[in-house]
C-alpha cells in the first residue's frame, strides 16, 4: 500500500472503533493516522489491537499515532548493565504491581522533566484508570522506604504488553520497574513489549527499532493469543532482585 500523504483521517467518519490501515500513517509527522474519536474502552482496546496509540496534548483533538519504526523489547532480553545489577542486589527497591495505578499515571503525567508528560490528560487519565479496573491496564511500582519513587503503566492485550510511560523521584526507579516487569511477563510467557518510541533511556535496556510492518506482522500473531485480565500480582519468586540476575 502506498504511503499516505494528504492530512490524517478523521474517525467521525468512520464507524465506531474503525481505523484506517496504518499503512496510510503520514511520514511527517510521523505515524500520524487519525484524529478524533474517543477514550472509550472499545476505542482504545480496538487501536491498541491495530498498532495504534493515542498521543495529543490538552486543547488539541485527540490523535492517534503508528510510528515507524517502532520500538520494542523482547521480555527474555532485557539487558542489565553492571551497574545496574549492583543496584538490584542492593534490595533497596521493594516492588509491586497494581497497587496504586491512580497514583502512578498522576506522577507519569506530572514528574516530566522534558514536558513529554503533559500528554497525559485528566480525560488520558481518566480512560485508562477505565481500562485498569476492566482488567487490561497495568502498573508497577517501586518503593523506597514505604515511599513510591518509581513506576510504570501500560494495556496488556494477548501476550503483549503496550508501555504507555514511566517516571523516577528516585535514581534508576524506573529502569528497575521495567526490569521486574519484563521478568514477571517473561515468565508467564508474554512476547513483545511495545516501548513506542526508540529512546535513549529504553535503549540502554535493551530496546531495538523495528519496521512498522515488522511489528504489525508480530501483533497479529500475538495480541490474539488469551490475556491475562484482571488485578495482577508480582509472582513470590521473582520478588528477591538476585532471582533476575
Amino acid at each position: 500500500m502506498k504511503p499516505h500523504h494528504g492530512p490524517p483521517f478523521f474517525l467521525d467518519r468512520l464507524q465506531p472503533c474503525e481505523f484506517p490501515d496504518v499503512a496510510l500513517a503520514l511520514t511527517e509527522p510521523d505515524g500520524l493516522l487519525a484524529i478524533g474519536g474517543d477514550l472509550s474502552s472499545a476505542q482504545l482496546l480496538a487501536a491498541y489491537r491495530q498498532g495504534i496509540f493515542p498521543w495529543y496534548s490538552t486543547g488539541q483533538p485527540i490523535l492517534w499515532w503508528s510510528p515507524n519504526p517502532r520500538a520494542v523489547l523482547i521480555p527474555g532480553q532485557i539487558k542489565i548493565s553492571r551497574s545496574m545489577g549492583k543496584t538490584l542486589r542492593q534490595g533497596k527497591f521493594r516492588i509491586t504491581f497494581d497497587t496504586c495505578f491512580e497514583t502512578v499515571i498522576a506522577n507519569c503525567a506530572t514528574s516530566r522533566k522534558d514536558g513529554r508528560g503533559t500528554w497525559i490528560t485528566p480525560e488520558m487519565q481518566s480512560a485508562y484508570i477505565r481500562l485498569h479496573i476492566e482488567g487490561y491496564a497495568h502498573s508497577v511500582e517501586v518503593w523506597q522506604d514505604d515511599i513510591l519513587v518509581g513506576g510504570l503503566y501500560g494495556i496488556s492485550l494477548g501476550s503483549v504488553f503496550f508501555g504507555e510511560s514511566m517516571f523516577s523521584l528516585a535514581s534508576d526507579a524506573s529502569k528497575v520497574a521495567l526490569i521486574y516487569l519484563a521478568s514477571q511477563l517473561q515468565h508467564w510467557g508474554f512476547k513483545l513489549i511495545d516501548c513506542q518510541v526508540q529512546s535513549s533511556h529504553l535503549a540502554t535496556l535493551g530496546a531495538k527499532a523495528i519496521s512498522r510492518d515488522e511489528f504489525i506482522a508480530q501483533l497479529t500473531m500475538y495480541v490474539g493469543q488469551p490475556s491475562r485480565i484482571g488485578k495482577w500480582q508480582l509472582d513470590n519468586d521473582l520478588a528477591q532482585p538476585i532471582q533476575i540476575l
